[in-house]
């Protein structure tokens, strides 16, 4: 079992982890569990000594790595089920920010790895106080958790100037996203000072840790929203198939793959910035968008046009001038009344031939949210994507795609945000180290 990422609190924090070094490792959900059916001397220490006996118990490869040049949750295989919630720091001054971001780096180094949250997880430590682990998730694996924080905007600088000493540190890429035509935005669903997204195998697991993190932020941020997703809507991984949106329509056939190194560098992963900005090397930019679909309006909308709409066939996922789903789509092609692909079908302004080249990393999730009281399912998609500047690889794609995307009837853009993702962690440091160096 890995021992516990260090950090210490630098100023008042509830949640102190233990000093670098320490080599004490928290046991996992599960030896937890063995601990207390075993009875004896109290949880939290039966546990400690049987971290073997936990550790022998988790499945091999449920757990996503934590520590790296990236952060996980971006190239890491797209799980199925996701929680991203997004924060407004209410911290009154630096130090209790870093001291924040310190306390949840070691709590997200203890949920990836399927470990309770704090010394004394759900139901150790001393009886008449609130436990450090809400414990939801006790007897669940780690289930492939990953857990991604990016920077918003205005936690440099709001309607009311710089913010935490940050002051020239904000990087020229993180712009205010524009207004993009038909943008229906709420402000209770967009922006945020920081974001969390938490992906994993088992929702539960998703969501206990968005919980914790809320909790360990309580005093110092409150969420400002969440959204729950179900089934991915791209494939990350060549191992993986390419699924479904809520119109029934593959999506993302052709997003970047994990194993596409070079394309990663050249399109998701920073490099070669320097001064002020230099400590977004390794990191990237996360689009998060909240679409809903219309989705009564597409279920009476015939398949041809459905197919004309999309590009692509319905069932193969093929490009309607022919082959299989990953052959490359003729724009030339005739067809009876102008190209047999339509100039606003969704694959032909999306794709990288009408956008100068540049690909982008999708890591979007179905979402639905009951209905709007007028029997209408609030569902649609969350649009997540990984670039390496949104100016460039997202901006002027969305803009083209707002204004003659034949789909767009479909749909209605009410939340987004723009996150500057550091890069990884390396074993002694804490999220975002770099820019408050």
């Amino acid at each position: 079992m890995r021992s516990k990422a260090s950090a210490t609190a630098g100023t008042g924090g509830d949640h102190v982890a233990p000093e670098a070094g320490s080599g004490r490792a928290l046991p996992s959900r599960r030896s937890l569990l063995v601990a207390a059916g075993a009875g004896g001397l109290g949880v939290a220490a039966g546990a400690l000594g049987h971290a073997k006996l936990g550790a022998a118990q988790e499945p091999a490869g449920d757990v996503v790595a934590f520590h790296g040049p990236h952060q996980p949750g971006i190239a890491t295989p797209a799980q199925d089920r996701m929680h991203v919630a997004a924060f407004d720091v209410t911290a009154e001054g630096r130090r209790e920010l870093i001291a924040l971001l310190t306390e949840w780096t070691a709590a997200i180094e203890q949920l990836m790895r399927g470990a309770d949250v704090g010394e004394s997880g759900a139901t150790g430590g001393s009886y008449d106080a609130p436990p450090e682990d809400t414990g939801e998730a006790l007897g669940l694996s780690a289930s492939h958790l990953s857990i991604t924080v990016g920077f918003g905007r205005s936690l440099f600088a709001d309607a009311h100037g710089p913010r935490f000493g940050l002051e020239g540190r904000i990087p020229a890429a993180l712009i205010a996203l524009p207004h993009f035509p038909g943008d229906a935005l709420e402000d209770t669903r967009s922006g945020g000072d920081l974001v969390v997204q938490a992906c994993a195998d088992d929702p539960q697991v998703a969501v206990h840790a968005v919980r914790n993190l809320a909790r360990i932020a309580f005093g110092r941020a409150r969420v400002r929203w969440s959204q729950i997703g179900f089934g991915r809507t791209s494939s990350t991984s060549t191992a993986q198939a390419t699924p479904r949106n809520l119109f029934g329509f593959k999506d993302g056939t052709a997003n970047l793959k994990a194993e596409e190194q070079k394309a990663l560098d050249e399109h998701v992963w920073v490099g070669g910035a320097t001064g002020a900005e230099a400590w977004m090397n390794g990191g990237t930019y996360m689009v998060a968008r909240r679409i809903r679909m219309h989705i009564e309006t597409w279920d009476r909308t015939s398949l041809r046009e459905q197919e004309n709409i999309f590009g692509r066939t319905k069932r193969e996922g093929a490009p309607l001038s022919g082959g299989t789903e990953f052959s490359k789509p003729d724009f030339a092609m005739a067809g009876r009344g102008g190209p047999i692909m339509p100039v606003d079908s969704h694959v032909a302004l999306a794709h990288p031939s009408a956008n100068g080249g540049v690909q982008m990393l999708r890591r979007g999730f179905n979402y639905t949210d009951g209905s709007d009281g007028l029997g209408r399912l609030d569902a649609g998609l969350f649009f997540i994507a990984f670039v390496v500047d949104p100016r460039t690889h997202y901006v002027p794609m969305q803009n083209a795609m707002a204004r003659n995307d034949a789909l767009v009837e479909y749909l209605k853009h009410t939340g987004s945000g723009l996150f500057a993702v550091p890069p990884g962690v390396r074993e002694g440091q804490y999220l975002g180290q770099g820019l408050f160096g």
